[in-house]
């Protein structure tokens, strides 16, 4: 894509924000888009919105696990930016009006103490640069019409990023095997998945392990006090005004959302 299309894509999803209207998918009006297109559409983006006052808190994985990859038509996981804005307080009302087509996921998220810097990042690496982890929920939210989303659309789309609420029970790595954690997830007091850490491409350090080198190459480092999100634990699953969502994480603990109505 030529840099005026590249720009053309991000205001116009820029603008499905501002006006909470979605917009015609990006694969649609430029059908010649690659992945590579994609990342340059969602930096745009990132720029705009740092330039705004907004601050990059951290990355996300997508479609890390096969569950996610099936549920959206795609074979391959993808990253977005985790901006200051889209954190959310725990047990606070999250102003549901601000999402367009929002859906909710359980994950395992890290918190960085050291900086990680691509690529020939190993596990090793990830895990000493691992401060601690928390339980969360990820909003997933779409600026592309009914969902109706390819992996160039979505990481167009920040990876399809919407907002994050953290737990505040941290724990330490040593502590727990990631793989073999486990996940209720409620939805309106209602059980409605339930998953498990090596969904996660293997274990959610594998996210981390491969985010880290994959963003290193374009100049991106995972910085200390970052909160990554390495992908869900289950599939992802529609949320409307007054639901309360709990997901429960064994020895992790639990983390609450609430969306106002």
């Amino acid at each position: 894509m030529e840099s005026a299309a590249v720009r053309e894509a991000a205001e116009r999803l820029l603008l499905a924000y501002e006006k909470g209207e979605p917009t015609a998918p990006v694969i649609e009006t430029h059908p010649g888009a690659t992945v590579e297109d994609a990342y340059r559409i969602q930096q745009e983006q990132v720029r705009t919105w740092v330039a705004r006052g907004q601050i990059v808190k951290g990355h996300k994985v997508g479609l890390a696990s096969r569950a996610m990859q099936e549920q959206m038509g795609v074979d391959q996981p993808d990253y977005g930016h985790l901006l200051s804005e889209m954190f959310h307080l725990e047990h606070h009302v999250i102003p549901a009006g601000s999402y367009l087509q929002p859906r909710i996921e359980p994950e395992i998220a890290f918190v960085l103490g050291k900086k990680l810097s691509g690529p020939g990042v190993t596990v090793a690496d990830a895990i000493r640069a691992t401060e601690f982890v928390l339980p969360a929920l990820e909003i997933v939210d779409s600026r592309i019409t009914d969902w109706k989303i390819s992996i160039v659309d979505t990481i167009a789309d920040n990876a399809s990023s919407g907002g994050v609420v953290l737990g505040s029970k941290p724990t330490a790595l040593s502590d727990v095997d990631l793989r073999l954690t486990g996940c209720t997830l409620q939805l309106g007091g209602e059980l409605v998945a339930t998953g498990a850490g090596a969904a996660v491409l293997g274990s959610p350090v594998n996210a981390l392990v491969w985010l880290a080198n994959t963003v290193g190459p374009l100049g991106i480092d995972l910085e200390p006090g970052h909160v990554i999100l390495p992908g869900s634990m289950t599939r992802a699953f529609p949320v409307r005004p007054g639901d309360t969502v709990v997901a429960n994480m064994g020895e992790l603990g639990g983390v609450t959302a609430v969306f106002g109505s």
